[in-house]
């Protein structure tokens, strides 16, 4: 291929970022377009994808040759590489000065040949760290079983083989408005080492309206290090600080009551880095995201247990919601699925674990509990309680289901909204309404409990329905089961997000409940990532 010839010829130096060709006037032997292409093929070797793209390409070079576009394609390539750690990705992993040493030291055809793999092994391998993600979820916690879309290697070299300026480097990171704030976030609190952070901690304690003494001015001095406060020379817990206080407890998932008891300053008593730390798991986590997440989709933050309908980027509805108990067996797991429908006055079919661990045992002492639940046989026949021995089964051999009928006291309360998974997760209704008043709400089996779900079902029906309460409350007063199918059926993603962006474009922070982000933040060093030195 006379394209590969060509590049065959030239020599690459790179004395510094903006890497520099010249080109050798003699032409190519064919043992000197064998030896590039062999080099490629040897060290493309242990990546079956490059090796591959190369086979089919026939050799030809993304990053060698003596074009603009080559010079350009390597010019970015190193630029971008250098700033991976501005990502929270580990820059050792993509080795910048052990490439441009390969640069400045080819010489021969094989070793440009070897060069071109190299660069096409570090770009692939950031390309698909800094749009997929790092890590790979499911290795990290039994929760995490979203499926991140990876495109793969040969995607990626297509198109920067494509992008005659380099620009497709750019378009690698996430695009989203979450990503931006947390990316500038994160350079913000890296910036807090070099300001003298965010002053001593404050004493464990309760501070109310009222209150002096060195304590409370040190609560002062740390507002108003962190934003939340003017500057000023009061000793007293006085009005300004009551409001700060419920600032900052509004913007870290606390109970907004002016009060700095020991919840509020454990939270106001963590260091940057903590935060840091916070805010690069959330970027890991928005690169898991899928890029196009649907003009209206429902986005459930299990950290900060909520759930939302947005529309164009906006949050259209807002309500509060109940997670998955902190047990290992009923944590709500995170992942994208597409709600179908919804079923207003539903039965609960119980699943199976329940039935086995909690209610097997109870009938076996007592064939009567549980008398709210029907017992069914495999054709969906109720069963005789009293005709059977519950003490021959073990949670194995348990041949029954078990099914509460529709009504007020229903599990799921009057409607449940679908998107069929294998987790047998949806959103619910529940008659524990007074869960919702809790600062910290896991206390379901997985399922998402709304506090607001008649609200929630409006919404949604809205883009179907002139006038979608009466429509819901129509159905609602039957009293039956009825399905009802979403003419334009809504993506949602449910997440685990401790760091995330505000309605006010304003970085919020939430505790991590289940202990997800530190593995992740554990899994994150061990593959390389550093903590800036950033001091508490």
């Amino acid at each position: 291929m006379n394209s590969v010839r060509r590049t065959c010829t030239i020599f690459l130096f790179a004395a510094s970022i903006a890497v520099s060709t010249t080109s050798v006037q003699a032409a190519p032997t064919q043992a000197e377009s064998f030896a590039f292409r062999m080099a490629v093929a040897e060290s493309a070797g242990t990546t079956p994808e490059i090796a591959s793209f190369y086979r089919e390409q026939e050799f030809a070079p993304i990053w060698v040759g003596a074009t603009s576009g080559h010079a350009a394609r390597r010019s970015a390539l190193i630029k971008a590489l250098s700033h991976a750690q501005m990502h929270g990705l580990p820059a050792e992993r993509y080795d910048v000065d052990g490439l441009i040493a390969k640069m400045q030291s080819a010489r021969s055809n094989r070793d440009l040949g070897a060069l071109e793999a190299a660069l096409s092994e570090a770009f692939v391998r950031y390309a698909q760290d800094i749009q997929s993600g790092l890590l790979r979820p499911a290795q990290i916690d039994a929760g995490l079983v979203r499926a991140v879309q990876r495109k793969p290697a040969s995607e990626h070299l297509a198109a920067m083989m494509r992008s005659t300026d380099g620009s497709y480097l750019a378009q690698l990171p996430p695009q989203s408005s979450q990503y931006r704030a947390l990316l500038k976030q994160k350079m913000a609190l890296q910036s807090l080492n070099e300001h003298g952070e965010w002053g001593p901690t404050v004493p464990t304690g309760k501070y109310e309206r009222g209150d002096t003494g060195p304590s409370v001015l040190k609560l002062r001095n740390r507002l108003v290090a962190m934003g939340f406060l003017k500057p000023t020379a009061s000793p007293e817990y006085d009005d300004s600080m009551v409001a700060a206080v419920q600032a900052f407890q509004s913007a870290h998932g606390l109970e907004p009551d002016g009060v700095a008891g020991q919840g509020t300053i454990a939270e106001i008593n963590r260091s940057p880095s903590d935060r840091l730390k916070a805010v690069m798991v959330a970027m890991e986590r928005e690169r898991w995201l899928p890029r196009e997440r649907g003009a209206r989709h429902v986005l459930v933050n299990q950290a900060d247990f909520s759930a939302k309908i947005v529309d164009d980027g906006r949050v259209t509805f807002e309500t509060r919601a109940v997670i998955g108990k902190n047990t290992s067996d009923r944590q709500s797991p995170e992942f994208s699925d597409v709600m179908e429908h919804m079923v207003i006055n539903p039965s609960w079919h119980v699943p199976r674990s329940i039935i086995t661990k909690e209610y097997l045992p109870k009938l076996r002492a007592n064939p009567n509990a549980v008398r709210h639940l029907e017992i069914t046989d495999r054709r969906g026949r109720q069963v005789n309680r009293n005709a059977v021995d519950f003490n021959q089964f073990t949670a194995r051999s348990f041949p029954f289901a078990m099914r509460q009928p529709p009504g007020q006291s229903n599990a799921l309360g009057l409607v449940k909204f679908m998107f069929p998974n294998k987790y047998n997760i949806y959103l619910h209704d529940t008659p524990q309404k007074s869960l919702f008043a809790r600062e910290v709400r896991a206390f379901s089996h997985g399922c998402i409990r709304l506090a607001q779900p008649f609200d929630f079902a409006y919404a949604l029906l809205a883009k179907q329905e002139e006038d979608p309460k009466t429509f819901f409350h129509r159905v609602l007063g039957t009293g039956r089961e009825t399905k009802v199918d979403l003419k334009q059926p809504v993506p949602v993603h449910l997440i685990y997000r401790t760091a995330f962006v505000g309605p006010k474009g304003d970085v919020q922070y939430r505790r991590d409940v289940y202990g997800r982000d530190q593995k992740i933040w554990d899994a994150l060093q061990k593959a390389g990532v550093a903590l800036p030195n950033v001091q508490g």
